[in-house]
């Protein structure tokens, strides 16, 4: 499988500039892969270390946070390790929170060494050590784009229109990709998924691995305690994910529990990233995130495979529907929308949300293209019916124009500042 990610790995392994560099992503997203297939070949040797299952070498973290002194006892355990020629990887390494802090003086004292770590839930190893600010990199990972998934089952024509404005691309073809994008909808962008999807052809069986990624995030929850109730987290998880494209109240996510536990809760799953915040923001200048209101947010999954069957959506019958938009109220596709944005343009989403008396509007995603703002709406109706877009784009004039992504063709509306655009086409917007 091809990923996005593989030039910036690529680059940092020969940039004169190289720091120690730390993945960062949830679970099963592919980082262990990334660094076994695609940068350790770069290397005359390669040398990793599970810090989760060899837990009988944390003890030469704990008593020292010397470079040579580690190396050479983990040299006694995994053999030579040779700065230039041998990549040294520390999987896990949330595991072992004295390791992220050791990553430092790697830095410092022995650059020549290529050393790569990865972890899950680093934001809470995070909190019992002091960070290595400015002595490492991060490199983030998500789930598989549908650019990428359809790489991974040998589309690569159709992947490629993916990435080229629709304006250039023939109305029939736009469709046959919407169609594809339809099935992208179930089995989702965990790796694991895209790989029984294309080896067995059966969405059964993806459901299956999608149900079992599932069943291993409820046991990492059981690693936050005691911050928190696992059944309090395993709700709240549930709930965040019906509300997908809803402004996220606390004391609605569970009634079980109070409105504070329940902020407790989401804070925490945001940190293990299985789901993004989306926060509302004023969208009269930049940066977005000047203005953005903490206390008020949307929320995504991090994948849309694992949203709908954690939801439970009726598969037959929603498969039936001929405009994507209408899947499961129209979930699915801000879904979608929110993690091609989050995968192509960075980690860091908004949106754009008025209360006033009897006139509320809200736009469903802001994102930053050369330097100008443009609104995003995902949307089934005429340009008639998008009132919310036409008033943002009236009392925001340093907006361009909004853009539109539905389930039609590519559509340029000038005298109405629109842009209609095929689901599919998030990947052009950078």
């Amino acid at each position: 499988m091809k990923r996005l990610v593989e030039k910036q790995i690529l680059a940092w392994k020969d940039s004169p500039r190289r720091k120690p560099l730390i993945i960062r992503g949830a679970r099963q997203v592919g980082k262990t892969w990334l660094v076994e297939n695609i940068l350790a070949k770069q290397f005359d040797s390669f040398i990793k270390i599970d810090l989760e299952k060899r837990r009988d070498l944390h003890i030469h973290f704990s008593q020292t946070l010397e470079p040579q002194t580690i190396l050479g006892y983990l040299e006694l355990a995994t053999g030579r390790i040779t700065p230039g020629k041998t990549l040294l990887f520390f999987d896990e390494i949330q595991a072992c929170p004295r390791a992220i802090m050791a990553m430092r003086y790697f830095f410092e004292q022995m650059p020549e060494l290529h050393l790569v770590a990865a972890g899950s839930l680093l934001e809470f190893a995070f909190g019992e050590i002091s960070i290595p600010v400015g002595r490492v990199q991060y490199l983030h990972m998500y789930p598989m784009t549908f650019f990428e998934y359809l790489l991974a089952l040998g589309k690569e024509p159709m992947a490629e229109y993916v990435r080229i404005s629709p304006a250039k691309v023939d109305k029939h073809i736009q469709q046959i990709i919407l169609n594809e994008l339809r099935k992208y909808f179930f089995v989702g962008g965990m790796p694991e998924c895209i790989k029984t999807y294309r080896d067995s052809g059966s969405l059964l069986e993806t459901f299956q691995v999608q149900s079992e990624i599932l069943d291993s995030y409820r046991d990492d929850f059981s690693k936050y305690l005691p911050r928190i109730e696992t059944t309090c987290l395993d709700t709240v998880f549930l709930n965040v994910a019906k509300s997908m494209g809803e402004q996220i109240k606390y004391t609605r996510l569970n009634e079980g529990h109070s409105g504070q536990t329940n902020h407790k809760a989401v804070d925490l799953l945001a940190k293990a990233r299985v789901i993004h915040k989306i926060p509302a923001c004023d969208p009269s200048g930049l940066p977005l995130g000047a203005t953005a209101n903490q206390k008020k947010f949307k929320a995504a999954l991090m994948d849309i495979g694992l949203l709908q069957r954690l939801c439970q959506v009726p598969v037959e019958m929603e498969l039936q529907q001929e405009n994507l938009l209408a899947m499961y109220r129209g979930k699915l596709a801000e879904q979608f929308v929110a993690q091609e944005l989050l995968a192509w343009h960075g980690a860091e989403l908004f949106y754009w949300s008025r209360d006033a008396r009897g006139s509320n509007a809200e736009i469903d995603y802001l994102v930053v293209i050369d330097g100008k703002i443009y609104p995003i709406e995902v949307k089934s109706g005429p340009s008639g019916s998008l009132k919310s877009l036409h008033l943002m784009l009236e009392k925001y004039s340093n907006c361009p124009k909004g853009l539109v992504l539905y389930s039609g063709n590519y559509k340029d509306l000038p005298d109405q500042k629109l842009v209609f655009l095929p689901l599919y086409a998030v990947a052009t917007l950078v």
